[in-house]
């Protein structure tokens, strides 16, 4: 898919890509191809969002649905399967990071480390199924790291609305 065919199907979608006729006189490039392919896959995820229902049952057949057409899309390749998920998890956790404050507060945080630990996760288990031992071991050790962010991460949220002692008033005693 091209970048002209990516915009035009934004524009058909009424999502046309924010563009700087000066940057850009002549339209979109194939330099901007990621960039639009990004631009498609958030209206995408914005439709699925505003059409799913919010009750617990409709939810759950909402989402069972745009699986059946997920799949229904890419076929039952289990290695394009997993190549799409390891890309949807490295662009949650940057999302889930993305934050105003200097540092982040410690809910997203541990959600930052929840994805990263699925994504080690899934890598040590493509590296198993290759054989590769040294891979599944760093990529083990980056989901046990993660792991850990995620108990400090949730601990300090807890500290925060008072239902734990700090660090500071625990090691007094």
């Amino acid at each position: 898919m091209s970048a002209e065919q990516i915009n035009a199907a934004l524009v058909a979608l009424g999502a046309p890509p924010v563009a700087e006729p000066d940057a850009r006189p002549e339209g979109p490039q194939e330099a901007d191809r990621l960039r639009l392919l990004g631009s498609l896959l958030a209206k995408a995820e914005w439709e699925i969002t505003a059409a799913t229902r919010l009750s617990a049952e409709g939810e759950i057949e909402d989402v069972l649905d745009t699986m059946l057409g997920w799949t229904d899309q890419l076929g039952a390749d289990p290695g394009l399967a997993v190549n799409v998920l390891t890309n949807r998890l490295q662009r949650t956790a940057m999302q889930v990071s993305e934050s105003e404050a200097e540092e982040p507060p410690p809910g997203r945080e541990a959600s930052f480390a929840a994805a990263m630990t699925a994504l080690f996760t899934l890598s040590a288990q493509l590296h198993a199924d290759r054989g590769d031992v040294e891979g599944t071991r760093r990529a083990l050790s980056g989901a046990e790291e993660a792991l850990i962010d995620i108990m400090q991460g949730m601990h300090d949220l807890r500290v925060a609305i008072g239902d734990a002692a700090g660090e500071e008033e625990g090691s007094e005693g």
